[in-house]
């Protein structure tokens, strides 16, 4: 995962395996979501390409009438990622191309050990 800072010249990047979260987990959170959100989850078919915001909006309506009584179900297909982070990456950007970077990675115990790279 890459979070970058063009303009401060900064980045992280944090690396590790990916797993999918459980159901229950995800239902969980999705209850905490207001019912506005539970119910843009089941009208957005997140990352598609669209050709108007009226097709969200009138998916929006078909989904509120769908769920007009009750409480909104955790759809099927959604849910979360979990990255489990093994190093962690701080990156500033220095004259010369002699950039500060930290790369912080978990020894067997589980701490955190701290290492300056080069550039």
């Amino acid at each position: 995962m890459l979070f970058p800072w063009v303009r401060q010249g900064r980045q992280v990047i944090v690396r590790g395996p990916i797993s999918r979260i459980a159901a229950g987990e995800s239902l969980k959170y999705f209850l905490t979501r207001s019912r506005g959100s539970q119910l843009g989850a089941w009208a957005s078919n997140q990352s598609s390409v669209i050709s108007a915001r009226a097709i969200l909006e009138s998916k929006l309506l078909e989904v509120k009438q769908k769920f007009s009584s009750g409480e909104v179900p955790l759809p099927s297909f959604w849910g979360g990622y979990r990255l489990e982070p093994e190093s962690i990456e701080f990156w500033q950007s220095q004259s010369s191309r002699l950039h500060d970077r930290f790369e912080y990675t978990r020894d067997a115990g589980g701490e955190w050990v701290i290492a300056r790279l080069a550039p």
